[in-house]
């Protein structure tokens, strides 16, 4: 629950829920608070057993350090994407509930009641997509003025590899969505961005402009409908039999409507480049989705300087599960100091969605 608009023509009011911690509240139009069934219990006592029951609400009073963060919103947006489901959307998560933003200063920020419209000095309190993407794209735009011979995809790499997928009670994210379950990738991408780690990433996962246009030939785009969208003819549709692009993590679908139990296999090819401090090794970790076996070779990458590339083949061999459901893991290169850690969500899920 999210939005309380229909109430009106009160001086407040009182919700309960079982669990009132996670829950958001916007366009309230009436001043409100929200507790739980067993407060509500202790309200009701008092307001029977007092003869002037008196009740009063703090505004403008910010508690930090009690809640746990990041979540996964309810109204964020999901994968898996319905136009190439082969490659994972969203790529990552950022802050985007009741953020603090520039506003129109001559509109009105809330309302109490239904003509009492209130100003709040040019800035309101907005949740969305279109609040976590300034995020985002911030974060990229620094990583761009640090390393400006990076390309666009190593930036997304450097942010999609470096994220985390613990909130700060260093347990799994949760999904708001989904009745608090642990998030998957098709909620929150890679993980939660963390801008630090994205400035040096040890590994990064490019991707060439031909590359993108070899997608949208095993997409069946037209050789007009490319020339559309790259606005040159430089591009062929030569050695396009794969959606398999040089992504920071790895989506193997099948469909929920074949056999129940069939044994499928997916392999991906990767290509990583190293942009940390020259010569070193890297070992392959992996925490497999569940009922899948995943298999990763060769199982280390020795790098000899900067900038040289290294590539690797990955094999998730899988049942079709009938019920639709989602599993998901990780493929980790580890670095040996210990200094990078760079993680690749792996996803298996139907087609058609899953729950």
């Amino acid at each position: 629950m999210r939005a309380i608009s229909s109430v009106t023509n009160l001086a407040g009011a009182v919700f309960v829920s079982k669990d009132p911690s996670p829950v958001e509240f916007e366009f309230m139009s009436c001043p409100g608070v929200l507790i739980s069934a067993t407060e509500f219990a202790t309200v009701i006592h008092y307001m029977n057993s007092s003869d002037n029951p008196i009740a009063a609400i703090k505004f403008r009073q910010t508690v930090t350090g009690k809640e746990v963060a990041p979540s996964v919103t309810d109204y964020t947006s999901r994968g898996p994407s319905p136009n190439c489901p082969a490659v994972l959307k969203p790529d990552v998560m950022a802050p985007g509930s009741l953020v603090l933003a520039s506003w129109i200063p001559d509109d009105y920020t809330a309302a109490v009641g239904t003509n009492n419209l209130l100003s709040s000095e040019g800035f309101n309190l907005i949740s969305g997509t279109s609040m976590a993407c300034p995020h985002a794209s911030g974060v990229a735009a620094l990583l761009r003025g640090a390393h400006p011979e990076w390309s666009h995809a190593a930036i997304r790499s450097a942010m999609m590899t470096t994220t985390t997928e613990l909130d700060s009670s260093m347990m799994p994210i949760k999904d708001v969505g989904r009745n608090f379950t642990a998030a998957s990738p098709l909620a929150m991408g890679a993980g939660h961005i963390v801008p630090n780690l994205a400035m040096d990433p040890g590994l990064v996962y490019d991707v060439t402009p031909q590359d993108y246009v070899s997608l949208l030939c095993s997409m069946n785009f037209t050789r007009n409908q490319i020339m559309t969208i790259t606005r040159s003819n430089m591009y062929d549709c030569a050695n396009s039999s794969s959606l398999d692009l040089n992504y920071p993590s790895f989506v193997a679908f099948y469909d929920k409507n074949v056999t129940t139990g069939a044994m499928l296999t997916h392999r991906f090819r990767r290509v990583v480049t190293n942009v940390g401090d020259g010569r070193t090794r890297y070992e392959v970790k992996v925490t497999a989705p569940m009922g899948t076996k995943v298999a990763v070779w060769p199982q280390s990458l020795v790098f000899g300087k900067k900038n040289e590339r290294r590539d690797y083949y990955v094999d998730i061999t899988y049942a079709s599960d009938g019920e639709g459901m989602v599993s998901h893991g990780s493929i980790v290169w580890v670095e040996e100091s210990g200094k990078y850690n760079v993680r690749s969500p792996i996803v298996v899920a139907p087609t058609s969605g899953g729950k």
